[in-house]
């Protein structure tokens, strides 16, 4: 009987250590679910527990991420909508936003959201974005005149890796220099 008081004592500790992780590494990094998650998950198949199975650390994650979102420390729809934040900002394409959401563990429903709520801001986003790749990285119209004809394949090929549609790319890339700095002073 000692022996299965002490087996609870230890998993309740382990409980509370989990949570302990979990909250210092919600403070630094604000992850989704999945990536806190595959970091408890690491964590504690790396440690030393003799006497907790892989198949109860994988419950007791479970219970401290319903935990934590419930007390709202741990919420996808807020990681999705910062995070897409942040890369339009940075000039990401739309396709490029859905697929890092997707990388980071985050459910459909609430990448379908986001989406559809910078669609609902701006029509065009994904133009805009391309204008702001354009400046970053000196393409397209923010080359000079006699050299965008040499570098136009070049330049169509970085905005499709940067997740752009051929039309996107071809519009931003047919701009004229004037048009080009309107759209970069309203930006």
């Amino acid at each position: 009987m000692i022996h299965t008081k002490n087996k609870k004592k230890s998993l309740e500790v382990t409980v509370e250590e989990m949570r302990n992780f979990s909250l210092t590494y919600i403070e630094k990094y604000a992850p989704s679910k999945q990536q806190l998650k595959t970091y408890l998950l690491k964590k504690y198949l790396q440690s030393k527990l003799h006497n907790i199975n892989k198949k109860n650390v994988t419950d007791l994650i479970d219970v401290v991420l319903q935990d934590l979102e419930k007390s709202k420390f741990v919420n996808d729809s807020f990681y999705s909508n910062s995070k897409a934040k942040s890369l339009l900002n940075r000039g990401s394409s739309i396709n490029k936003i859905r697929n890092y959401l997707l990388s980071k563990g985050i459910d459909n429903k609430y990448i379908l959201e986001t989406i559809n709520q910078i669609k609902d801001n701006n029509e065009d986003q994904d133009f805009f974005s391309a204008i702001k790749i354009c400046k970053k990285k000196k393409i397209g119209p923010s080359r000079a005149e006699d050299n965008r004809n040499l570098f136009y394949k070049k330049d169509i090929a970085i905005l499709a890796r940067s997740g752009f549609d051929f039309e996107t790319s071809k519009k931003v890339m047919d701009l004229n220099k004037d048009e080009y700095l309107k759209i970069i002073n309203l930006l």
